[in-house]
């Protein structure tokens, strides 16, 4: 796969440039882009080194975004003839862990899907707790059942969604898991070169060590971002990069410094930050990715 950086040879290309920004201009942006991701995911094998270099660079469009984040996160092969195959087994097994739980009697009818696919998760973890362990659910699982909720409203089928939820998670986890404790103190350092009075702000009253950053870093905004906004978000998670989720934050505090500024407890800048309007979110989430993009660079493919 040849990896260019920008400034390369297609950044050189005058007639394509002038085509993205006359469709940009009228309002069909991501028109090339659609026809350069309907090429790569027509390939046999599929490049996931080339599809993760993609997600990485553009918001997937809505009808390939599934199927994209199937093949990243390896619930589907790179062997597209494999797929239906594939597909089957992996919708028997998910049978078969719900019968188990059933059996057992973990799971009912009146089961939220939600604490349905916690519960599975766990079997095949092999973390399920006694069923007379009628404890609350601890930090790790209430972050299983944010990310689960929200992916329950990107995805309709239970079986993709189990599987993507899964995967996601284990993904996440064991990718991410050693950077997520760094996550908080990256985030002091872009909003120092960005913003440092609002930073000032946060350390002088004490707001800085209690953002809500468990539902940052820990559930990628699910419950915090409305999921047309949270899944472009996503979609660079699971193509590579947990450093999107820096600056989501930051631009977050950007959007709500006059307010965040303005309040001097703590409780009242965690309260503004967890409970935020859902109206501007996407503008937001745009703001950030190009935040991401000036810092980070833009991974650039040939297709």
């Amino acid at each position: 796969m040849k990896v260019q950086q920008q400034g390369d040879s297609m950044a050189e290309d005058p007639q394509r440039n002038f085509r993205s920004a006359y469709y940009e201009k009228v309002g069909f942006r991501g028109v090339e882009e659609k026809k350069s991701l309907e090429i790569l995911l027509k390939e046999n094998p599929l490049d996931v080194e080339k599809l993760s270099t993609f997600s990485q660079r553009f918001p997937l469009p809505s009808m390939y975004r599934i199927h994209v984040w199937k093949v990243l996160l390896g619930i589907l092969p790179p062997h597209s003839d494999s797929h239906s195959l594939v597909g089957g087994y992996r919708r028997e097994q998910y049978q078969d862990v719900l019968e188990a739980l059933e059996v057992m009697r973990f799971v009912h009818m009146a089961t939220p899907q939600t604490q349905v696919y916690l519960r599975m998760f766990q079997l095949e973890s092999q973390v399920l707790p006694r069923r007379s362990d009628t404890t609350p659910p601890d930090e790790e699982d209430e972050d299983f059942l944010s990310i689960a909720r929200a992916m329950e409203e990107i995805v309709e089928d239970s079986v993709d969604c189990y599987w993507l939820i899964k995967c996601f998670v284990n993904q996440f986890n064991n990718k991410f898991g050693d950077s997520i404790p760094h996550l908080p103190k990256s985030l002091e350092h872009y909003l120092s070169v960005e913003e440092p009075r609002l930073l000032n702000h946060l350390k002088n009253t004490g707001a800085l060590a209690m953002l809500p950053y468990s539902l940052w870093f820990r559930r990628c905004f699910a419950g915090c971002l409305p999921e047309s906004s949270l899944q472009r978000v996503w979609d660079k998670v699971i193509s590579g990069s947990c450093k999107i989720l820096v600056f989501v934050a930051v631009e977050i505090l950007l959007s709500y410094k006059i307010v965040v500024m303005g309040t001097s407890r703590p409780e009242g800048v965690v309260n503004i930050l967890c409970n935020m309007p859902q109206e501007n979110t996407d503008a937001i989430v745009t703001k950030a990715i190009d935040l991401w993009h000036k810092y980070c660079g833009t991974p650039m493919h040939s297709v």
